[in-house]
């Protein structure tokens, strides 16, 4: 029970899951105590079942089947779960000790039956739970190698009839055929176990098809599948480790299976997993085929990919640049990817090569990834070269004229001492797009830029003869309020009109901190009386919005 507190419960959830974990205390329910353990049914979106463990090797820890906690995460049912138990901490203690009890007399009776009355209490059991039942089935095929019976079994079980309706499992059923599939490969794990292992490496790839046949008429939506599949990978591998198959047939069956159409998207083999099964010669034909796959398809993702991993476990870097060479994309991305791959082999040359490439076969520095320029740039200023960073920074800017751009090209023009030449002429590019309202975001950049820059007068100037977006003469009136606070109040004033014929709290949010500016306003030009005008006139217009007037109340308007 030390383990089971508050703190431990939030310091495993974080503080979100627990906190909306004690929003699940009426939803839990058929909580049952063990000598180490606690399980219960929680209903949130669907029914889950949850277990705390009070005494593992890392303390407390839980698991859940709901979607978040089969990703390993500690969820807020297993709090909900954690905080009802501690509410009922007084009888915990006594309930573990019924628990141990139970344990212990169930194993003393046990120990004392007899061979024929310990049959009788499992063929008992066998007749009243079938899924008990069909485990013990298999184990016994297992147990004597009858590879028929295993597969016919496995087939079964991966088979979704029982459970389809009109030839499709719905999201109800989804998880019962989940189940389900998980006894054929715990079939194929003791297949392993027992022996034939062999036989195991067979059946497990044949239960892939299968299970992928399976998943095109199963309502997946919770990915339960997806454990399925990847349970049967381990599987298969354990399975290859145990057997030792032929390592050219190996390397070209997963080939087969990793690029061909046999990927399933279900069982996510990596080739690489099975590196201490191929051996030398095994990694070495998979190597051949990869490179024969990539060479049919130097544009497939999956054939890249392989390339690219294999590549890199054997440290070619070479290998690795002519896989993304074979394929550049327009933008330059393709380009970066191969310089920082160079500059991680420490070849700085060939990578700043590679990073210029890119700009230059781009083109357009419209198009370009900008991650590249932002690269190159770093690149030229660590190589103390200046001027050659503030050059590409102007083109880039002269291209694609953002506030970023031009607070990237005065970054620049700065470190190399020349922001005074590099702003007149990128403001003049600016005041050309703003004369022709060429502007994409709403207003003219070069409004953005003077701001940027703390130029209020010029900014002013600009917007009274282009015009802006009501966020740029709101930044501008901000600025200014200072300075020019009446011809602030003049741009509050009509900002705040509209909003007082809306509603809702977001809306009053935004009318409130505008009146907060309007008072500052008046403050300044000392005319406390038109403020006092103004908001006697909106609180008697607008008396019925409650939650408004308890805002102006709350900032004393």
């Amino acid at each position: 029970m030390r383990g089971l507190t508050e703190t431990n419960l939030k310091m495993l959830a974080g503080v979100r899951s627990f906190e909306r974990g004690r929003g699940y205390l009426d939803a839990v329910s058929g909580v049952e105590v063990g000598d180490g353990w606690i399980t219960a049914s929680v209903h949130g979106t669907e029914r889950y079942e949850v277990e705390l463990s009070l005494e593992g090797a890392g303390g407390l820890s839980g698991a859940c089947d709901c979607p978040y906690g089969r990703e390993g995460n500690f969820c807020k049912h297993l709090v909900a779960l954690g905080l009802t138990v501690l509410a009922r901490s007084e009888s915990l203690t006594r309930q573990r000790k019924a628990a141990r009890d139970r344990a212990q007399h169930l194993e003393a009776w046990l120990t004392a039956l007899s061979k024929d009355e310990l049959l009788a209490v499992m063929r008992e059991q066998l007749g009243e739970d079938r899924k008990l039942r069909h485990r013990l089935e298999l184990r016994a095929a297992s147990d004597r190698g009858d590879l028929a019976a295993v597969g016919a079994r496995v087939r079964e079980l991966l088979d979704v009839g029982s459970l389809a309706q009109y030839g499709y499992v719905e999201y109800a059923d989804a998880r019962a055929y989940a189940d389900q599939a998980g006894q054929a490969v715990s079939a194929i794990g003791a297949l392993t176990g027992s022996g034939r292992a062999a036989d195991a490496v067979v059946l497990a790839r044949e239960a892939m098809n299968l299970l992928a046949q399976a998943a095109e008429s199963v309502d997946d939506s919770d990915g339960w599948l997806g454990q399925v599949g990847a349970d049967l990978a381990d599987a298969h591998l354990d399975a290859c480790r145990a057997a030792r198959p032929d390592p050219g047939e190996l390397a070209g069956w997963l080939i087969g299976h990793v690029l061909g159409e046999a990927d399933d998207g279900f069982t996510d083999i990596d080739p690489l997993d099975y590196e201490d099964v191929l051996g030398a010669a095994g990694m070495a034909a998979l190597r051949k085929l990869a490179i024969e796959a990539w060479q049919g398809n130097r544009r497939g993702w999956a054939e890249k990919d392989l390339m690219e991993r294999l590549a890199k476990k054997g440290g070619d870097v070479d290998a690795v640049i002519a896989v993304h060479a074979a394929d550049l994309a327009p933008d330059g991305h393709t380009h970066l990817v191969i310089a920082r791959e160079l500059d991680l082999a420490r070849r700085p040359g060939d990578a700043l090569h590679w990073a210029e490439r890119g700009v230059r076969e781009a083109g357009d520095l419209a198009a370009v990834d900008t991650a590249l320029v932002d690269h190159l740039c770093d690149r030229y200023t660590q190589a103390g070269r200046l001027a050659d960073a503030v050059a590409l920074r102007r083109d880039h800017f002269g291209a694609r004229r953002t506030l970023l751009t031009y607070q990237q090209l005065r970054a620049a023009a700065r470190a190399a001492d020349c922001w005074s030449a590099e702003r007149e002429g990128a403001l003049a590019l600016l005041r050309a797009d703003a004369g022709r309202r060429q502007w994409r975001y709403g207003g003219p950049v070069l409004v953005d830029a003077l701001l940027d820059d703390k130029d209020v007068d010029a900014a002013w100037q600009v917007v009274i003869e282009t015009g802006a977006h009501d966020r740029q003469w709101l930044a501008l009136a901000d600025q200014a309020r200072a300075t020019r606070p009446a011809d602030a109040l003049g741009v509050y004033l009509r900002l705040a009109e509209p909003l007082t014929g809306q509603t809702g709290n977001a809306v009053y949010e935004q009318l409130v901190s505008l009146l907060l500016s309007i008072r500052d306003c008046h403050r300044r030009l000392g005319s406390p009386e038109e403020l006092t005008a103004y908001v006697t006139a909106l609180r008697t217009a607008h008396k019925r919005k409650r939650n408004l007037m308890r805002l102006m109340d709350e900032h004393g308007l």
